[in-house]
């Protein structure tokens, strides 16, 4: 080793220590001031002027308090161990909110009242001028604006016309807005309340916590109370912005936040803007080249997020989104409910999550449900490693789960489907393991060709077409005339079925040798509600184990997807094995119980599958 390299090394190990000891924490009050340190004593007013200040390895304190900002970190962390923190202190509520109080309601008949602002008060985002808009949006015939009216944290519907707001209040009150040269005026019922004695907002700000740049990595946004963004539609070939987005980043963690009343998206883990934004509805694959190309899409540079103990509720279009930038990511025991309800539009992109290229993506753990239109959990082009698992997901109008034109390979165990639709699919590639099901499968074929890649990565492999077929299932519970696997009987690539139990008229695929069908055995299930989580009531019988011996469900026994030639493994290439329950208990490794629960006991069962958050 030179004299020079030795020099190097022992400027490096000082200077370690030094990094860690000036690692800065900036405390925010909504009484201080942005002229100060930042210290504990002299702590600042904004969460911005505190992101401008903050480096690499630094931590933003915020204390108790409404703030009404959006944060535009513009900068992040370095790595993992060297991140911009985010956090409510501790035992605190902090409110970070994307509205304003709005005073100086008059009264104008029946529950309708009117305010008039001036339009320099929205500065030069005035979201009752701007529409919701974006590839596969459907307006239906009408128009929408980013705007919104709150009376406390209730949320109003926009009317479709400035006569409905006239009208009586009927079941949900009604807001309509008008923008001249001037002025911006809100008309919005209130029955029985005057706004200007209650706590009413309206949005002004188009997101909440969103970094303008690109590649903005490594911040955790931790313990806050997000809520009221005017977001735009996040479409897949367009910059998808929530309330909150990791805007083609990479390394976010997301946690322990409460985030709602987003007119679109709560979260958003998606693509960048460019000069293609919403123009690339029939071309999506050009959306896909051009981020490899251009966009640095690399497990080295976007992804790898984590998104864990959220409650995620009262957006217009999903809970969760992301268009590419979703790959590597882990989404993990979040709340998701009260997603695209209600809004008098239509379109293909709405569901609880709603990820395309979900890429080594790990889904653990979530409940999922009153997610209308489409889809709990909608996985769109290009699943591939992905993992959907231990998840509760129930009451969704369209169906819990949804593969489209995926190619896999993908695994879906563990899991409780309980809405009127389980799974609809035109994908291939997939594996169905300990799952507990009660309601319609629905499979076809597609001719879209869309693509698949290499392993445990963005680059291309290839591309194919969507037969039916290439599936495995194996150890599922399945209960109901309308679940019926008897769909795959016309598969033209191969089916493998096994250890399945069919329950009270649930109908096995013919390739199901030996399936163990019990027509006349009622499971009685029911899902309630306490005030300390949901329970699931099931009825078992022990003796399935010895009248059907099952094997344990490994990469060895999956197999291979076929139309990418790609093993069943974990995100890490390390083999897979299903070897513990929805409860994280372990299984038998000679003959694991079939459904979501090992040895859950006899007789009628009363689970709690669900705790309830306390925030």
């Amino acid at each position: 080793m030179t004299m020079n390299n030795v020099l190097t090394l022992l400027a490096a190990l000082l200077l370690a220590p030094l990094a860690a000891v000036h690692a800065t924490e900036f405390h925010v009050v909504t009484n201080g001031n942005d002229t100060a340190t930042g210290s504990a004593t002299a702590p600042l007013r904004t969460i911005q002027r505190a992101a401008e200040l903050a480096q690499p390895g630094d931590v933003i304190t915020v204390h108790a308090g409404v703030y009404r900002e959006r944060i535009n970190p513009p900068r992040g962390g370095e790595s993992d161990d060297k991140r911009i923190t985010y956090q409510a202190a501790p035992g605190e509520k902090v409110v970070i909110t994307g509205s304003e109080v709005v005073k100086g309601w008059e009264r104008v008949n029946n529950d309708t009242w009117k305010v008039t602002l001036p339009n320099n008060f929205f500065g030069a985002f005035n979201p009752y001028v701007e529409k919701v808009h974006g590839d596969w949006f459907s307006p239906q015939g009408r128009e929408h604006h980013r705007g919104c009216v709150y009376l406390g944290e209730n949320w109003l519907t926009e009317a479709k016309t400035s006569t409905d707001v006239l009208t009586p209040a009927g079941k949900g009150a009604l807001w309509f807005g008008t923008v001249d040269a001037t002025n911006t005026t809100i008309w919005a019922q209130f029955p029985g309340v005057n706004p200007n004695d209650a706590n009413v907002e309206i949005n002004v700000r188009p997101t909440v916590f969103t970094p303008e740049k690109t590649n903005i990595d490594y911040i955790t946004v931790r313990g806050f109370k997000l809520r009221n963004a005017a977001s735009n539609w996040a479409a897949p070939t367009s910059g998808q912005h929530g309330l909150v987005t990791a805007y083609w980043c990479k390394g976010w963690i997301i946690e322990n936040n409460e985030i709602y009343n987003s007119r679109c998206c709560g979260i958003a883990l998606g693509k960048y803007s460019d000069q293609y934004d919403n123009k690339r509805r029939s071309n999506y694959d050009g959306t896909i080249a051009d981020a490899l190309k251009s966009g640095g899409w690399t497990k080295e540079n976007i992804g790898s997020h984590v998104v864990r103990n959220n409650h995620i509720h009262h957006c217009g279009q999903t809970g969760i989104v992301g268009s590419l930038g979703c790959a590597f990511s882990l989404i993990e025991n979040n709340e998701i409910h009260e997603i695209c309800l209600n809004q008098g539009w239509a379109g293909e992109e709405m569901a609880g999550i709603k990820f395309h290229a979900a890429i080594d993506v790990i889904i653990k753990g979530n409940h999922i449900y009153n997610c209308g239109q489409l889809a709990g959990i909608w996985l769109d082009w290009m699943a591939q490693g992905t993992q959907v698992i231990g998840n509760l997901l129930h009451d969704n109008p369209g169906r819990d789960i949804y593969t489209e034109v995926d190619h896999g390979p993908f695994l879906i165990a563990n899991n409780i489907l309980l809405s009127p639709i389980a799974y609809r699919a035109n994908s291939q590639g997939g594996a169905f393991v300990h799952n507990l099901i009660v309601s319609h499968i629905w499979v076809s074929a597609d001719r879209r060709e869309t693509p698949y890649h290499k392993a445990h990565s963005t680059e291309l492999a290839g591309r194919h077409d969507c037969p039916v077929g290439d599936v495995r299932w194996y150890n599922n519970l399945l209960a109901g005339q309308r679940c019926n696997l008897s769909v795959y009987d016309v598969a033209t690539l191969p089916v493998a079925a096994a250890g399945n139990v069919y329950l009270k008229g649930a109908q096995a695929t013919k390739f199901d040798k030996q399936a163990l069908i019990k027509k006349d055995f009622d499971p009685g299930i029911k899902l309630l509600q306490n005030s300390d989580g949901w329970y699931l009531e099931i009825a078992t019988e022990p003796a399935w184990a010895t009248e059907q011996p099952r094997q344990l469900v490994t990469t060895k026994l999956l197999g291979k997807a076929i139309i990418p030639d790609l093993p069943f493994e974990n995100p890490d290439g390390s083999p897979l094995k299903v070897d513990k329950d929805y409860f994280g208990k372990k299984r038998s490794e000679t003959n694991p119980t079939p459904g979501p629960f090992e040895n859950p006991g006899t007789g009628l069962l009363n689970l709690k599958v669900w705790e309830a958050k306390t925030e």
